[in-house]
């Protein structure tokens, strides 16, 4: 008993130990036996100084760890060596707070007692152009993952990459007076031209017309597949080979032997013929307007011989007997029997003519890759063909070409062929970038007026 006066309490501030507590006063009602025994007697006094000492024991427990009387003089003091440095600010104390007031019983009758929680207010979680606001959201998301950001996150980003400062001074221009200036390509990828609109948006780019207008992929294709200048074959060379110049010679007869049969097969159907009309035609001519009435007594005699003997109408047929169908319909079982024996016999001996069957499917086979080969040679020609693109057709200039005793024998004396504008002019025609054009025909608007004039009329010779 001794020992329990001894403990020093947790709390300064509260009761000194049981001795405090035996002089607290009994609340324990006293008009009943079971309070006499209750509250009176030193057990009673016994078991309330234990129990408060046990209470104070797990109190120590909780807040310190273990008992203050065993706890060292360092956990339990510090020393204080001024006031805290000012980038500390000390803290308020708060004031103690009290406890929450128990709500009155008038307001927990009056609260619902279901156990079914009451329906959203659905306007109250909606926001001004939510659904906007969401797909946009959603949009840079998927722009974050390639890494396109919104125009104000770029912005962020570029000023912490600067540290926070302003923008970056930049060097002074010094322009085309640098003489360090290198050359550049202006239709390059790695144009420096082009380097202020490297890394900004595209928007912004269009919006401001500074970024170019993209080519529509049909403009992309070109309208032919031959090639700007085609290479001579070695026949058209100031020294060529001989069998290679007599190829080129051999072609260039070919075109104008071609051209000359039309020119004849034109001036054939324009020709007209000089020669006197012969007797005949003479007499035709005499007797054009005789022959009529011989037409006309022709044309009675035929009508009256038509009305003498009219045409005989086809007999129909009487309407056939029971005989008659059955011996048609024998018939057609007969012929039906007939040809599935000869189909049945023919894939029977099919089995003996494996190796002819083999030699058809590769002949057939071979035919068939034979087409493939021309209609993809069609094909490609057709592509390389110039088109129709006007009402003139386009007309080959032909091989040029010199004869062999018109080559020279060394390069300076080569003369040259042809004209180098006109060859651009129908490579241009060739590969259906301009239409077929011939030469305009000068044409006076008005008939030319010659005057005498008055002073020359009067001179006389």
């Amino acid at each position: 008993m001794a020992a329990a006066e001894e403990f020093l309490a947790f709390n300064p501030a509260g009761p000194a130990g049981p001795a405090a507590a035996s002089r607290r006063r009994n609340r324990g009602p006293r008009n009943r036996k079971k309070g006499w025994k209750r509250w009176g007697g030193p057990e009673a006094r016994l078991g309330r100084e234990i129990g408060d000492f046990l209470e104070d024991v797990g109190l120590q427990e909780r807040a310190a760890g273990g008992l203050i009387s065993e706890q060292p003089n360092e956990d339990l003091f510090f020393l204080d060596t001024g006031s805290a440095p000012k980038s500390q600010p000390l803290k308020k104390k708060k004031p103690p707070q009290k406890p929450p007031r128990k709500p009155l019983h008038v307001d927990l009758v009056l609260q619902p007692l279901s156990k079914v929680p009451p329906p959203k207010n659905i306007c109250a979680y909606q926001t001004p152009h939510g659904r906007k606001e969401r797909r946009r959201r959603q949009f840079w998301e998927k722009k974050a993952e390639i890494g396109e950001f919104p125009r104000q996150e770029r912005r962020l980003r570029a000023r912490l990459a600067r540290g926070g400062c302003g923008a970056p001074q930049k060097p002074p221009e010094l322009g085309r007076s640098d003489p360090q200036r290198p050359f550049y390509d202006i239709w390059g990828e790695h144009n420096p031209l082009d380097a202020p609109l490297a890394g900004q948006d595209p928007w912004y780019l269009q919006q401001t017309k500074r970024l170019r207008v993209q080519r529509p992929p049909r403009l992309q294709a070109k309208p032919s597949p031959l090639p700007p200048v085609e290479v001579i074959g070695q026949g058209g060379s100031y020294n060529p080979p001989f069998q290679d110049h007599q190829e080129l010679l051999l072609r260039a007869l070919e075109v104008e032997t071609r051209r000359r049969r039309e020119e004849e097969k034109v001036e054939r159907r324009l020709k007209v013929t000089e020669e006197p009309p012969s007797q005949e035609a003479v007499l035709r001519e005499q007797l054009q307007g005789l022959l009529e009435e011989e037409e006309e007594e022709e044309e009675r005699d035929e009508e009256r011989d038509e009305e003498q003997n009219p045409p005989r109408k086809r007999e129909q047929p009487g309407r056939k007997t029971e005989k008659q169908r059955r011996r048609e319909k024998e018939q057609r079982e007969k012929a039906g029997a007939r040809a599935r024996a000869r189909l049945a016999l023919q894939r029977r001996q099919g089995l003996f003519r494996l190796c002819s069957l083999r030699r058809a499917l590769r002949l057939r086979d071979a035919e068939l890759r034979r087409r493939r080969l021309l209609r993809d040679r069609q094909r490609r020609l057709r592509e390389t063909a110039p088109k129709r693109l006007g009402r003139l057709r386009y007309e080959d200039a032909g091989p040029e070409v010199q004869l062999s005793e018109e080559l020279p024998e060394s390069l300076r004396r080569l003369r040259p062929e042809g004209s180098v504008l006109r060859d651009r002019f129908k490579s241009l025609q060739r590969r259906n970038m301009i239409e077929p054009r011939e030469r305009a025909k000068f044409r006076r608007r008005y008939r030319v007026k010659y005057v005498e004039k008055r002073s020359f009329r009067a001179v006389t010779l």
